[in-house]
């Protein structure tokens, strides 16, 4: 029994002298239960997303109008957009005309809209009128965002269809009659489920039509939650919502086309990352000390590892994007050199992460652990796990730091988009500095550690 304590100390001491293991036991699976935590609004009174950005545009005169602009103001999962800077920077309100421009343009401030416009409460047909202007580029977040404009929406359905009955009555039945047939209604539901009638009644002249007689719960409810009873139909019948989908209403397999290019780019950071780390077994087999011995420079070996990496890398996600194109139908061909284009500069980016990782680690075992912390942690905050409008709005500015970020709106931007070479040209710009940046760091730690030592 002794000599198993002894060998399970020996195993314990060479475990805590690994800080790699160390690593991926424990710190890692703690800062990824952190992350997803923050992510599902773990112990947060809110627990949706926060800060998503949507237009309104309130082009109707009826004072509903400006309530139901509040009432998504008070939607903590929307951050409301209702003005546009002009060129001095002056502002003005949004108009439905700037809508469809500025979601269409290369990094769109928003990518939901909402109008009410000037007939959304109209006295010559009873009904209400909206539209809804969406990009919607990932899957999950656009479901969110319908479910919480409809329900916003729909909890002030029955003031403004009291309006808008209000205003046919009298244009059909005239002032008194209406008076009339208001007072026999407000008698009628005193009497069927009690209450005031003269309450009742300025209740309906108010406009609260639905809400005068029936329980608040279901008056307020959204349609989805009461879809299967004969008054949810009529009232969705009323209330007409116009869809238009301004981008990428064309892309044949929209949900692959948005998720392909995620796990195309953490498939990539893990090929790449594993092949830089093949420094350290180059080093260990003596063979940089023989390239070092022939006209060969620590440039050159760390120049052509990154070529290699590169190389690599764009063939990988080029392979990626063709599997996506025969199992899902993405459409790869109309867009090959744009797509390419983006392909070469993200793989730049991810191979020079891998450098990186290789320079500062002390071991192989370090360089792998430290490269699957950070690679799993970037494409968590980066968008390629989920929409980045579902995490606090703290994360939500660390991830434009991240090379997922960016390589997923690089792909984004051509496959879903369509955009020119010339509107991609910042994105291109972003992740060739980081490639800069970051290849710049590692040749200045290679030349200054101890790998060709």
């Amino acid at each position: 029994m002794t000599s198993v304590l002894v060998l399970l100390r020996k195993d314990f001491a060479h475990f805590l002298r690994n800080k790699a293991a160390v690593v991926l036991t424990f710190v890692i699976p703690f800062v990824m239960i952190f992350l997803f935590g923050q992510i599902f609004g773990i112990n947060r009174k809110d627990s949706g997303p926060s800060g998503i950005p949507l237009a309104v545009v309130n082009a109707s005169a009826n004072p509903g109008a400006a309530k139901l602009v509040e009432s998504l103001r008070a939607e903590k999962s929307f951050r409301v957009i209702t003005e546009f800077t002009n060129s001095d920077q002056s502002k003005r309100p949004l108009a439905e005309a700037d809508l469809r421009a500025l979601m269409e343009a290369p990094g769109a401030p928003f990518r939901f809209a909402v109008i009410f416009p000037a007939d959304l409460v109209n006295e010559s047909e009873i009904g209400l009128k909206f539209k809804i202007f969406s990009n919607p580029r990932n899957e999950i977040e656009t479901q969110t965002v319908n479910g919480l404009l409809q329900r916003t929406i729909f909890s002030n359905v029955p003031q403004l269809l009291g309006e808008s009955l209000k205003a046919n009555a009298r244009n059909f039945i005239g002032q008194a009659a209406f008076q009339r047939f208001n007072r026999a209604v407000a008698e009628a539901v005193a009497a069927a489920y009690g209450g005031d009638p003269a309450e009742i009644e300025a209740r309906i002249s108010a406009g609260d039509f639905l809400g005068a007689g029936v329980p608040a719960a279901t008056a307020g409810a959204a349609p989805a939650a009461a879809s299967s009873s004969p008054a949810s139909d009529v009232l969705q019948n009323l209330v007409r919502i116009e869809t238009v989908q301004v981008v990428g209403a064309k892309v044949k397999s929209p949900a692959a086309t948005a998720i392909v290019g995620g796990w195309a780019i953490q498939f990539l950071l893990f090929a790449v990352s594993a092949s830089a780390t093949s420094l350290f077994r180059e080093r260990d087999a003596g063979i940089f000390q023989r390239l070092l011995a022939a006209p060969v420079t620590r440039a050159h070996i760390l120049w052509s590892k990154f070529l290699y990496g590169v190389a690599l890398g764009l063939v990988q996600l080029l392979v990626l994007f063709f599997a996506g194109r025969v199992l899902f139908g993405i459409e790869v061909e109309q867009h090959l050199g744009l797509l390419a284009l983006v392909c070469l500069f993200a793989a730049g980016a991810c191979t020079s992460f891998g450098m990186l990782v290789a320079a500062i680690a002390p071991n192989p075992e370090a360089a792998s652990g430290l490269a699957t912390f950070l690679i799993m942690f970037m494409s968590a905050i980066g968008g390629a796990w989920f929409p980045i409008t579902f995490m606090p709005g703290f994360i939500q500015q660390f991830s434009k730091l991240t090379l997922v970020y960016w390589s997923m709106e690089g792909f984004s931007a051509v496959l879903w988009a369509g955009r020119s070479f010339v509107e991609i040209l910042p994105i291109l710009g972003i992740l060739g500095g980081i490639t800069a940046v970051v290849m710049s760091i590692a040749v200045w730690r290679f030349n200054r550690g101890k790998i060709f030592g």
